[in-house]
C-alpha cells in the first residue's frame, strides 16, 4: 500500500486503501500495521489532525481490529 509521509513524532507515514477500508500505519519506529474496517472519515481525521500521534491514541488504536505488518 502507498503510504504518504506525515508530520508526527511518532508516526511516519500513513496510508488508506478505501475498497478494502485498511488503514496502514507505519511508525517511526519502524513498525507497519493495518487497521480493519476503517471508515474514510476517521482516516481523513487522522491525517488531517493538528496532532496525529493523540489522534491515532484517542480514536484508532484499540478502536479497530489490527495486524502487525512489520
Amino acid at each position: 500500500m502507498r503510504r504518504t509521509r506525515v508530520r508526527s513524532s511518532a508516526i511516519a507515514s500513513v496510508g488508506y486503501d478505501p475498497a478494502t477500508a485498511v488503514l496502514e500505519i507505519e511508525f517511526t519506529s519502524g513498525d507497519v500495521y493495518e487497521y480493519f474496517a476503517v471508515p474514510p472519515s476517521a482516516h481523513r481525521g487522522l491525517v488531517e489532525a493538528e496532532s496525529i500521534g493523540r489522534h491515532f491514541l484517542a480514536h484508532i488504536r484499540d478502536v479497530y481490529p489490527d495486524r502487525r505488518v512489520r
